[in-house]
């Protein structure tokens, strides 16, 4: 059943975002900053660990996990180490998808050449 509802989830943020995409004037980055802001906001008031907990691997896929783990860190390591933590926090969690990211995009940048 947590198969089925990871899939579910992930599917549902996917069509979410199609919708927004099709139907107004808005880019994939623009739909992909609200993502952010979503699972950030999410997370704020513990939505977003609940969801995690019902549908499992589904949750920490899209995009919306993102926003979720920046929040997540920033406040673990504020109530550790105060304002300096809040500062710090969010890029411990994220740290090796943004490096991963880097890496990669740096490799596919050596074979592949962007298209005006």
């Amino acid at each position: 059943m947590i198969y089925l509802n990871s899939f579910l989830f992930a599917g549902a943020v996917c069509l979410l975002g199609q919708i927004i995409l099709d139907n107004t004037k808005l880019t994939a980055g623009h739909i992909t900053s609200i993502f952010v802001c979503l699972g950030a906001f999410l997370d704020i008031f513990n939505i977003y660990d609940k969801i995690v907990t019902v549908v499992g691997g589904g949750a920490m896929v899209p995009i919306t996990s993102f926003g979720h783990l920046l929040i997540h860190g920033a406040l673990a390591q504020a109530e550790q180490y105060g304002f300096i933590g809040l500062l710090t926090g969010m890029f411990n969690l994220t740290a090796s998808g943004i490096t991963a990211a880097i890496i990669f995009t740096f490799i596919f940048s050596l074979f592949f050449k962007p298209k005006d």
